[in-house]
Protein backbone atom coordinates (compact mmCIF):
# COMPACT_ATOMS: atom_id res chain seq x y z
CA UNK A 1 0.00 0.00 0.00
CA UNK A 2 1.45 3.36 -1.03
CA UNK A 3 2.00 5.97 1.65
CA UNK A 4 -0.74 8.58 1.81
CA UNK A 5 -4.30 9.24 2.95
CA UNK A 6 -7.18 6.81 2.48
CA UNK A 7 -10.86 6.77 3.36
CA UNK A 8 -11.44 3.43 5.06
CA UNK A 9 -13.86 1.65 7.33
CA UNK A 10 -12.54 0.10 10.52
CA UNK A 11 -12.70 -3.38 9.02
CA UNK A 12 -10.56 -2.31 6.07
CA UNK A 13 -8.16 -0.46 8.39
CA UNK A 14 -7.83 -3.59 10.55
CA UNK A 15 -6.99 -5.69 7.48
CA UNK A 16 -4.54 -3.15 6.06
CA UNK A 17 -2.97 -2.60 9.49
CA UNK A 18 -2.40 -6.34 9.83
CA UNK A 19 -0.80 -6.48 6.38
CA UNK A 20 1.43 -3.53 7.24
CA UNK A 21 2.43 -5.33 10.44
CA UNK A 22 3.56 -8.34 8.40
CA UNK A 23 0.50 -10.60 8.46
CA UNK A 24 0.68 -13.00 5.52
CA UNK A 25 -1.81 -15.69 6.55
CA UNK A 26 -5.50 -15.30 7.29
CA UNK A 27 -8.04 -18.03 7.96
CA UNK A 28 -11.60 -17.11 8.82
CA UNK A 29 -15.32 -17.60 8.54
CA UNK A 30 -17.78 -14.78 7.76
CA UNK A 31 -19.82 -13.16 10.52
CA UNK A 32 -21.23 -9.64 10.90
CA UNK A 33 -19.73 -7.13 11.60
CA UNK A 34 -16.27 -8.57 10.85
CA UNK A 35 -16.88 -10.06 7.39
CA UNK A 36 -15.34 -7.14 5.50
CA UNK A 37 -11.99 -7.95 7.14
CA UNK A 38 -12.04 -11.37 5.49
CA UNK A 39 -13.16 -9.86 2.20
CA UNK A 40 -10.27 -7.39 2.25
CA UNK A 41 -7.74 -10.04 3.16
CA UNK A 42 -9.06 -12.32 0.40
CA UNK A 43 -8.37 -9.51 -2.06
CA UNK A 44 -5.06 -8.25 -0.72
CA UNK A 45 -3.08 -11.24 0.53
CA UNK A 46 -2.73 -12.94 -2.88
CA UNK A 47 -1.39 -9.63 -4.24
CA UNK A 48 1.58 -9.70 -1.83
CA UNK A 49 2.37 -13.41 -1.71
CA UNK A 50 0.22 -14.16 1.32
CA UNK A 51 -2.41 -16.84 1.83
CA UNK A 52 -6.13 -16.47 2.53
CA UNK A 53 -8.39 -19.41 3.29
CA UNK A 54 -12.06 -19.48 4.23
CA UNK A 55 -12.48 -22.30 6.72
CA UNK A 56 -15.53 -24.42 7.41
CA UNK A 57 -16.14 -22.67 10.74
CA UNK A 58 -14.50 -20.60 13.48
CA UNK A 59 -12.97 -23.63 15.16
CA UNK A 60 -11.09 -24.53 11.98
CA UNK A 61 -10.10 -20.89 11.51
CA UNK A 62 -8.21 -20.52 14.75
CA UNK A 63 -6.69 -23.99 14.42
CA UNK A 64 -5.33 -22.97 11.01
CA UNK A 65 -3.69 -19.77 12.26
CA UNK A 66 -2.09 -21.59 15.18
CA UNK A 67 -0.51 -23.97 12.68
CA UNK A 68 0.57 -21.13 10.40
CA UNK A 69 2.15 -19.33 13.34
CA UNK A 70 4.36 -22.35 14.02
CA UNK A 71 5.76 -22.06 10.50
CA UNK A 72 6.89 -18.50 11.24
CA UNK A 73 4.03 -16.64 9.58
CA UNK A 74 2.26 -13.74 11.23
CA UNK A 75 -1.30 -15.03 11.27
CA UNK A 76 -4.72 -13.58 12.06
CA UNK A 77 -8.41 -14.38 12.10
CA UNK A 78 -11.47 -12.18 12.73
CA UNK A 79 -14.94 -12.90 14.01
CA UNK A 80 -17.59 -11.63 16.42
CA UNK A 81 -18.85 -12.79 19.84
CA UNK A 82 -20.51 -16.07 18.78
CA UNK A 83 -17.39 -16.99 16.80
CA UNK A 84 -15.14 -16.20 19.77
CA UNK A 85 -17.27 -18.57 21.85
CA UNK A 86 -16.36 -21.35 19.40
CA UNK A 87 -12.69 -20.36 19.31
CA UNK A 88 -12.11 -20.30 23.05
CA UNK A 89 -10.93 -23.89 23.41
CA UNK A 90 -8.17 -23.23 20.89
CA UNK A 91 -7.32 -19.93 22.56
CA UNK A 92 -6.29 -22.14 25.46
CA UNK A 93 -4.33 -24.36 23.09
CA UNK A 94 -2.46 -21.32 21.73
CA UNK A 95 -1.69 -20.25 25.31
CA UNK A 96 -0.18 -23.66 26.15
CA UNK A 97 1.68 -23.97 22.84
CA UNK A 98 2.78 -20.31 23.10
CA UNK A 99 1.66 -19.61 19.56
CA UNK A 100 1.69 -15.90 18.64
CA UNK A 101 -1.60 -15.13 16.91
CA UNK A 102 -3.96 -12.16 16.57
CA UNK A 103 -7.72 -12.64 16.89
CA UNK A 104 -10.04 -9.74 16.00
CA UNK A 105 -13.42 -9.59 17.72
CA UNK A 106 -15.79 -7.04 16.17
CA UNK A 107 -18.28 -6.77 19.03
CA UNK A 108 -22.00 -6.44 18.45
CA UNK A 109 -25.16 -6.37 20.57
CA UNK A 110 -25.41 -9.57 22.59
CA UNK A 111 -25.91 -12.22 23.99
CA UNK A 112 -26.62 -14.94 21.42
CA UNK A 113 -27.38 -13.61 17.94
CA UNK A 114 -28.37 -10.32 19.54
CA UNK A 115 -28.00 -7.25 17.34
CA UNK A 116 -25.71 -8.45 14.54
CA UNK A 117 -25.25 -5.04 12.90
CA UNK A 118 -25.17 -2.78 15.95
CA UNK A 119 -22.53 -1.93 18.55
CA UNK A 120 -22.00 -3.78 21.82
CA UNK A 121 -19.25 -4.13 24.41
CA UNK A 122 -20.36 -7.33 26.08
CA UNK A 123 -17.28 -9.44 25.27
CA UNK A 124 -14.76 -7.75 27.58
CA UNK A 125 -14.69 -10.50 30.17
CA UNK A 126 -14.98 -13.16 27.48
CA UNK A 127 -11.80 -11.77 25.90
CA UNK A 128 -9.96 -12.24 29.19
CA UNK A 129 -11.51 -15.36 30.68
CA UNK A 130 -13.21 -17.11 27.74
CA UNK A 131 -11.00 -20.17 27.73
CA UNK A 132 -10.68 -22.41 30.77
CA UNK A 133 -7.82 -22.40 33.24
CA UNK A 134 -5.38 -19.87 34.65
CA UNK A 135 -3.72 -17.76 31.98
CA UNK A 136 -2.85 -14.22 30.94
CA UNK A 137 -3.72 -12.74 27.57
CA UNK A 138 -3.25 -9.35 25.89
CA UNK A 139 -6.34 -7.44 24.76
CA UNK A 140 -6.18 -4.15 22.82
CA UNK A 141 -9.08 -1.87 21.82
CA UNK A 142 -8.74 1.22 19.55
CA UNK A 143 -11.31 4.02 19.26
CA UNK A 144 -10.77 5.47 15.78
CA UNK A 145 -10.13 4.18 12.29
CA UNK A 146 -6.60 5.61 12.32
CA UNK A 147 -5.87 3.88 15.61
CA UNK A 148 -7.42 0.67 14.31
CA UNK A 149 -4.75 0.71 11.60
CA UNK A 150 -1.88 1.85 13.83
CA UNK A 151 -2.54 -0.41 16.80
CA UNK A 152 -2.34 -3.54 14.65
CA UNK A 153 1.44 -3.14 14.70
CA UNK A 154 1.39 -3.34 18.50
CA UNK A 155 -0.92 -6.35 18.40
CA UNK A 156 1.40 -8.38 16.17
CA UNK A 157 4.56 -7.17 17.90
CA UNK A 158 3.20 -8.12 21.32
CA UNK A 159 2.05 -11.51 20.08
CA UNK A 160 5.52 -12.21 18.68
CA UNK A 161 7.47 -10.73 21.59
CA UNK A 162 5.60 -12.58 24.33
CA UNK A 163 4.48 -15.64 22.34
CA UNK A 164 0.87 -15.16 23.35
CA UNK A 165 -2.50 -14.73 21.61
CA UNK A 166 -3.53 -11.09 21.31
CA UNK A 167 -7.24 -10.34 21.22
CA UNK A 168 -7.95 -7.23 19.16
CA UNK A 169 -11.31 -5.72 20.00
CA UNK A 170 -13.17 -3.38 17.74
CA UNK A 171 -16.93 -2.87 17.72
CA UNK A 172 -19.68 -2.55 15.14
CA UNK A 173 -19.37 1.24 15.24
CA UNK A 174 -15.66 1.14 14.41
CA UNK A 175 -16.03 -1.78 12.01
CA UNK A 176 -18.47 -0.02 9.70
CA UNK A 177 -17.81 3.70 10.07
CA UNK A 178 -15.44 5.47 7.65
CA UNK A 179 -12.70 7.99 8.48
CA UNK A 180 -9.51 9.28 6.93
CA UNK A 181 -6.43 7.14 7.59
CA UNK A 182 -2.79 8.01 7.01
CA UNK A 183 -0.49 5.20 5.91
CA UNK A 184 3.20 5.98 6.62
CA UNK A 185 6.01 5.14 4.16
CA UNK A 186 6.93 1.47 3.97
CA UNK A 187 10.39 1.97 5.46
CA UNK A 188 8.90 3.71 8.49
CA UNK A 189 6.48 0.85 9.03
CA UNK A 190 9.24 -1.73 8.58
CA UNK A 191 11.31 -0.15 11.36
CA UNK A 192 8.50 -0.75 13.85
CA UNK A 193 8.20 -4.49 13.27
CA UNK A 194 9.54 -6.64 16.13
CA UNK A 195 10.74 -10.04 14.94
CA UNK A 196 10.21 -13.14 17.05
CA UNK A 197 13.18 -14.84 18.67
CA UNK A 198 14.18 -17.94 16.71
CA UNK A 199 16.93 -20.30 17.99
CA UNK A 200 20.13 -20.52 15.93
CA UNK A 201 20.34 -24.29 16.24
CA UNK A 202 18.03 -27.19 16.93
CA UNK A 203 17.14 -26.83 20.63
CA UNK A 204 17.01 -29.86 22.90
CA UNK A 205 14.75 -27.91 25.26
CA UNK A 206 12.59 -25.72 22.97
CA UNK A 207 10.44 -24.44 25.83
CA UNK A 208 13.38 -23.30 27.95
CA UNK A 209 12.67 -19.58 28.58
CA UNK A 210 15.12 -16.70 28.42
CA UNK A 211 15.39 -14.20 31.26
CA UNK A 212 12.20 -12.53 30.03
CA UNK A 213 10.36 -15.86 30.60
CA UNK A 214 9.69 -16.23 26.85
CA UNK A 215 11.41 -19.12 25.02
CA UNK A 216 12.76 -18.65 21.46
CA UNK A 217 10.45 -20.30 18.94
CA UNK A 218 11.76 -22.99 16.60
CA UNK A 219 9.87 -23.14 13.32
CA UNK A 220 8.25 -26.02 11.50
CA UNK A 221 10.16 -26.84 8.33
CA UNK A 222 13.59 -25.70 9.55
CA UNK A 223 14.91 -29.04 10.71
CA UNK A 224 13.74 -28.80 14.31
CA UNK A 225 12.41 -32.00 15.82
CA UNK A 226 10.23 -30.92 18.71
CA UNK A 227 6.96 -31.79 20.38
CA UNK A 228 4.31 -29.09 20.89
CA UNK A 229 1.18 -30.00 22.83
CA UNK A 230 -1.73 -28.64 24.80
CA UNK A 231 -0.90 -31.05 27.60
CA UNK A 232 1.16 -29.89 30.54
CA UNK A 233 4.73 -30.27 29.31
CA UNK A 234 8.34 -29.77 30.34
CA UNK A 235 10.99 -27.64 28.65
CA UNK A 236 11.53 -30.36 26.05
CA UNK A 237 7.88 -30.07 25.04
CA UNK A 238 7.11 -33.60 26.21
CA UNK A 239 3.94 -34.22 28.25
CA UNK A 240 4.68 -34.24 31.98
CA UNK A 241 1.43 -34.77 33.83
CA UNK A 242 2.60 -33.99 37.34
CA UNK A 243 1.65 -31.24 39.81
CA UNK A 244 5.27 -30.00 39.82
CA UNK A 245 5.37 -29.59 36.03
CA UNK A 246 1.95 -27.92 36.04
CA UNK A 247 3.03 -25.44 38.70
CA UNK A 248 6.21 -24.55 36.83
CA UNK A 249 4.65 -24.19 33.38
CA UNK A 250 1.42 -22.37 34.23
CA UNK A 251 3.16 -19.99 36.61
CA UNK A 252 5.59 -19.00 33.84
CA UNK A 253 2.81 -18.59 31.24
CA UNK A 254 1.16 -16.10 33.57
CA UNK A 255 4.25 -14.34 34.83
CA UNK A 256 5.72 -13.71 31.37
CA UNK A 257 2.83 -11.26 30.86
CA UNK A 258 2.58 -9.93 34.42
CA UNK A 259 6.32 -9.22 34.47
CA UNK A 260 5.99 -7.02 31.38
CA UNK A 261 2.57 -5.48 32.03
CA UNK A 262 3.91 -1.92 32.27
CA UNK A 263 5.37 -2.30 28.77
CA UNK A 264 2.05 -3.64 27.52
CA UNK A 265 -0.25 -1.03 29.07
CA UNK A 266 -1.57 1.70 26.80
CA UNK A 267 -3.90 4.25 28.39
CA UNK A 268 -4.97 7.71 27.27
CA UNK A 269 -5.26 10.17 30.17
CA UNK A 270 -7.47 13.00 28.92
CA UNK A 271 -7.79 16.10 31.12
CA UNK A 272 -7.28 14.05 34.28
CA UNK A 273 -4.59 16.19 35.95
CA UNK A 274 -6.98 18.15 38.19
CA UNK A 275 -10.10 16.04 37.72
CA UNK A 276 -12.34 15.20 40.66
CA UNK A 277 -14.50 13.06 38.37
CA UNK A 278 -12.93 10.59 35.95
CA UNK A 279 -14.88 8.63 33.35
CA UNK A 280 -13.33 5.29 32.36
CA UNK A 281 -14.18 4.25 28.83
CA UNK A 282 -12.88 2.49 25.71
CA UNK A 283 -13.58 1.87 22.04
CA UNK A 284 -16.40 3.58 20.18
CA UNK A 285 -18.08 4.58 23.45
CA UNK A 286 -15.09 6.76 24.41
CA UNK A 287 -15.83 9.11 21.52
CA UNK A 288 -19.05 10.22 23.26
CA UNK A 289 -17.23 10.38 26.59
CA UNK A 290 -14.62 12.77 25.18
CA UNK A 291 -17.39 15.11 24.01
CA UNK A 292 -19.03 14.92 27.43
CA UNK A 293 -15.74 15.79 29.13
CA UNK A 294 -15.24 18.80 26.87
CA UNK A 295 -18.78 20.03 27.56
CA UNK A 296 -18.34 19.61 31.31
CA UNK A 297 -15.06 21.53 31.19
CA UNK A 298 -16.75 24.42 29.41
CA UNK A 299 -19.18 24.56 32.33
CA UNK A 300 -16.35 24.70 34.86
CA UNK A 301 -16.54 21.05 35.92
CA UNK A 302 -13.28 19.22 36.65
CA UNK A 303 -13.98 16.09 34.63
CA UNK A 304 -11.48 13.85 32.82
CA UNK A 305 -11.37 10.58 30.92
CA UNK A 306 -9.22 7.47 31.26
CA UNK A 307 -9.43 5.64 27.95
CA UNK A 308 -8.23 2.06 28.26
CA UNK A 309 -6.45 0.97 25.08
CA UNK A 310 -4.98 -2.07 26.81
CA UNK A 311 -7.85 -3.80 28.59
CA UNK A 312 -5.91 -6.89 29.65
CA UNK A 313 -3.63 -7.10 31.52
CA UNK A 314 -5.77 -4.56 33.35
CA UNK A 315 -3.84 -1.27 33.80
CA UNK A 316 -4.61 -1.02 37.52
CA UNK A 317 -1.93 1.55 38.33
CA UNK A 318 -3.81 4.14 36.27
CA UNK A 319 -6.80 3.67 38.56
CA UNK A 320 -4.86 3.65 41.82
CA UNK A 321 -2.97 6.87 41.05
CA UNK A 322 -6.07 9.09 41.19
CA UNK A 323 -8.13 10.37 44.10
CA UNK A 324 -11.39 11.01 42.30
CA UNK A 325 -14.87 9.69 41.77
CA UNK A 326 -14.87 7.16 38.95
CA UNK A 327 -17.61 6.58 36.40
CA UNK A 328 -17.39 3.60 34.05
CA UNK A 329 -19.26 4.09 30.76
CA UNK A 330 -19.71 0.82 28.89
CA UNK A 331 -22.23 -0.81 26.59
CA UNK A 332 -23.11 -3.76 28.80
CA UNK A 333 -24.51 -4.40 32.26
CA UNK A 334 -21.19 -3.80 33.99
CA UNK A 335 -17.92 -5.62 33.23
CA UNK A 336 -14.89 -3.32 33.47
CA UNK A 337 -16.81 -1.53 36.22
CA UNK A 338 -15.93 -4.39 38.57
CA UNK A 339 -12.21 -4.10 37.81
CA UNK A 340 -12.25 -0.35 38.42
CA UNK A 341 -13.99 -0.92 41.77
CA UNK A 342 -11.32 -3.45 42.68
CA UNK A 343 -8.53 -0.88 42.36
CA UNK A 344 -10.32 2.39 43.17
CA UNK A 345 -8.97 2.34 46.75
CA UNK A 346 -12.14 3.51 48.41
CA UNK A 347 -13.09 6.12 45.81
CA UNK A 348 -16.69 6.15 44.65
CA UNK A 349 -17.29 4.13 41.47
CA UNK A 350 -20.53 4.34 39.49
CA UNK A 351 -21.55 2.34 36.44
CA UNK A 352 -22.98 4.18 33.43
CA UNK A 353 -24.48 1.22 31.59
CA UNK A 354 -26.23 0.89 28.28
CA UNK A 355 -27.20 -2.46 26.82
CA UNK A 356 -25.84 -1.95 23.33
CA UNK A 357 -27.20 -0.96 19.96
CA UNK A 358 -25.94 2.60 20.23
CA UNK A 359 -23.39 4.52 22.26
CA UNK A 360 -24.35 6.94 25.01
CA UNK A 361 -25.03 10.50 23.96
CA UNK A 362 -22.80 13.09 25.66
CA UNK A 363 -25.88 14.48 27.43
CA UNK A 364 -26.71 11.06 28.86
CA UNK A 365 -23.21 10.86 30.29
CA UNK A 366 -23.32 14.42 31.64
CA UNK A 367 -26.61 13.68 33.38
CA UNK A 368 -25.08 10.63 35.09
CA UNK A 369 -22.06 12.54 36.41
CA UNK A 370 -24.00 15.67 37.40
CA UNK A 371 -22.22 17.74 34.78
CA UNK A 372 -25.27 19.60 33.45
Amino acid sequence: MKSGYYFWSGDIAAAEGAIAAGCRFYAGYPITPSSEIAERMALRLPQIGGKFIQMEDEIGSIAAIIGASWTGERAMTATSGPGISLMNENIGLAIMMEAPIVVVNAMRGDPSTGLPTLIGQGDLMQARYGSHGSYEIIVLYPNSIQETFDLMMDAFNMAEKYRVPVMYLIDALLAHMFERVYVPPEEEIERKIIRRKVPNKVPSRPFEPDDDLVPPMPLIGQGHKIHATGLTHDERGYPNLTPKAQEKLVRRLNEKIIKHEREIWKVEEYKTEDADKIIVSFGGESRAVRNAVNSARKNGKKVGMLRLITLWPFPHEFIKKYTADFYVAELNYGQMYHKVREYADGNNVKLIAKMGGEIHTPNEILKEIGGV
